[in-house]
């Protein structure tokens, strides 16, 4: 069932019940050296993926530090998802991820978020082993113990992880603004139709109207 964005519940994100959710921007999945890439030759990684590299640094990190740092100024919780399993030989991932050969083993430099967007402090980072985070782990639990009503989304894929974030979110009663400029995936039709998908679950916005929302400035990222 297809929505208007005009109609979706909420209105612009309050500080107090607000929450940012970065989804996995990780060195496996989000660095030409991480786990999903290696065994790629250099021609090869430019071929199926110069689209993916290019867009993530040229568009998509900087809005996510961008985010990152207004939200961070604004007081507004920050929580990171990763793929990751709970044991270093994978025993506990999901079905799928067995089968599609997807194992991050735990602690490992995959699992790692990208330095420009690591986090600080205690800021929550909930390992994953199965494209849905409300599915795999307790998000839902740890965003109602702290209050959040509204979510703000960003991060990887467009139209896997992140959409499925957006439509659990969305289900589960939360207002969902998506930053469309701080998502990407491995193409451009690829992001566009996914936006096209989620219309209804989730309100759209560029990174810097977020902020803008949130009154929150642009100085110097941290």
């Amino acid at each position: 069932m297809e929505h208007s964005t005009d109609e979706l519940p909420g209105t612009a994100p309050a500080r107090r019940d607000t929450a940012l959710l970065i989804v996995d921007v990780q060195h496996y999945a989000a660095h030409r050296q991480g786990g999903e890439f290696r065994h790629l030759s250099d021609d090869e990684l430019e071929r199926q993926y110069g689209y993916f590299f290019e867009q993530l640094h040229a568009r998509a990190l900087p809005g996510m530090r961008r985010l990152l740092h207004g939200c961070r100024q604004s007081g507004v919780e920050v929580l990171y998802t990763v793929i990751e399993s709970l044991t270093l030989d994978g025993r506990d991932r999901s079905r799928d991820h067995k089968l599609a050969g997807i194992h991050v083993p735990k602690g490992s430099w995959d699992a790692q978020v990208l330095a420009d967007i690591a986090p600080i402090g205690d800021e929550i980072v909930l390992p994953k082993t199965a494209t849905n985070v409300f599915i795999a782990t307790h998000i839902d639990y740890i965003l109602r113990n702290l209050g959040i009503r509204h979510l703000i989304v960003c991060g990887l894929l467009t139209d896997q992880c992140v959409e499925s974030a957006v439509r659990d979110a969305c289900d589960l009663n939360y207002d969902v603004t998506l930053a469309v400029d701080a998502c990407v995936t491995y193409s451009a039709e690829q992001h566009d139709n996914a936006l096209k998908a989620m219309s209804g679950f989730c309100r759209q916005l560029a990174t810097d109207d977020i902020l803008r929302e949130l009154g929150a400035g642009r100085g110097r990222e941290t």
